[in-house]
């Protein structure tokens, strides 16, 4: 038995409670962590752990261990960190999250980019739309869009964007263009749908506005704008090449413009990983200001705030 992996084991299905989400989070099979638990019971002569059918609970012994495992975990995962912050080379594994639409267009490309640099590195990358537990599902990195809410994770802003709005030839051939921000209310509006509503930001303006259809993913609404539905309030890297294109068309490019901020969030740590330290400068000089997609459509840099 390998004392440490059982060790880290043990304190990913305490955290986790449960043996097949620890088991996803180590690349390891349900089987294996369930043999590391009781190799490591019986080397300790302790039961660490009260298994029923519905979940696992863990007894005194096991309250006590899980403190002091998760702190030796802890240093010595410092310690390799403030080794490795002193290394030029990045290797070892590497886990990191982000958003679907944006992790398709513009953040695998540039994590194949950093790999192809650093070929030691192995890389897992999940993309998603939730907002996942950096700290329980074993995340080093998080690629986040928008307004971040407090917590304990450290935030670095990679680059900004803006949010455009955009319709088709063909809907503004039938409805008109809009000529300032009050007659937005009266067009269709495509509308992306959050846990705050669906009222659209304008430059610190909320408009409230209607429309055919409000979807919780951007590529859905881009879509229906293309296809003629109405107006839509896209992130920039969504519509850079319907724009490129000539199948979206921008408006009101005169008036005050929303940003969103794009972050690298990360646990709290004393020295950060070299991987992770490298992959956010990687990110921020690939993105840039304005961000590339931005620079394709010949936007100028966003003002300082």
């Amino acid at each position: 038995m390998n004392l440490l992996d059982a060790m880290t084991a043990f304190v990913r299905v305490a955290e986790l409670g449960s043996y097949t989400r620890a088991a996803e989070a180590l690349d390891l099979s349900r089987t294996r962590v369930s043999r590391m638990i009781m190799e490591l019971e019986s080397h300790l002569g302790v039961r660490l752990l009260q298994r029923t059918t519905r979940r696992l609970h863990l007894t005194e012994a096991g309250e006590g261990y899980l403190a002091r495992a998760q702190g030796i975990l802890q240093a010595l995962e410092e310690a390799e960190s403030e080794l490795g912050a002193g290394s030029t080379e990045v290797c070892g594994r590497l886990r990191l999250n982000g958003p679907m639409s944006f992790g398709t267009r513009f953040l695998a490309p540039q994590v194949s980019r950093f790999m192809r640099e650093h070929p030691a590195l192995e890389v897992r990358l999940d993309l998603n739309d939730r907002r996942v537990d950096l700290l329980e599902e074993g995340y080093d990195l998080a690629i986040r869009i928008g307004e971040l809410p407090d917590s304990s994770l450290v935030a670095r802003r990679l680059a900004r964007c803006r949010l455009l709005l955009c319709a088709s030839p063909d809907y503004l051939a039938r409805f008109g263009e809009p000529r300032e921000l009050e007659a937005l209310s009266e067009h269709h509006c495509l509308r992306y749908r959050t846990s705050s509503g669906t009222d659209w930001n304008l430059g610190g303006r909320r408009l409230a506005v209607q429309g055919p259809l409000e979807s919780n993913n951007g590529d859905v609404l881009t879509q229906a704008a293309e296809a003629g539905l109405g107006i839509a309030q896209q992130p920039s890297f969504l519509v850079t090449e319907s724009i490129k294109s000539g199948r979206l068309v921008p408006l009101l490019t005169d008036a005050p413009s929303t940003t969103l901020g794009i972050y690298g969030v990360y646990p709290a740590r004393r020295h950060l990983p070299a991987k992770v330290d490298r992959l956010l400068d990687f990110l921020a000089d690939a993105w840039g200001d304005p961000p590339e997609w931005e620079r394709e459509m010949g936007l100028s840099p966003i003002e300082q705030q």
